[in-house]
């Protein structure tokens, strides 16, 4: 199964390294990433692959909004197909 990530917020050091660590920790494989900083806004969307790993989404989810509150960034995960439904024009 496939998901996006999405991570805004002010930007500091160690945004990438902190998210790409968790997802490492869950097994989630990174297929895409794109990152720019807008003035001091950090913005990231990942493509992330969650077949080998034993996490749900939900808990993965628990587990992305928990970290963005102690980094104090927004951290959302949603399925892929979700994703697109809501941003089909």
């Amino acid at each position: 199964m496939r998901a996006v990530v999405t991570v805004v917020g002010k930007d500091k050091t160690g945004i990438i390294a902190k998210v790409s660590a968790l997802l490492a920790e869950k097994d989630v494989n990174i297929l895409d990433i794109s990152q720019t900083i807008m003035n001091e806004y950090f913005t990231m969307i990942m493509m992330v692959d969650l077949t080998n790993s034993s996490t749900e989404l939900a808990a993965l989810s628990e587990d992305c909004a928990k970290l963005g509150k102690e980094i104090g960034m927004s951290i959302h995960i949603q399925h892929e197909d979700i994703f697109n439904a809501m941003h089909r024009v």
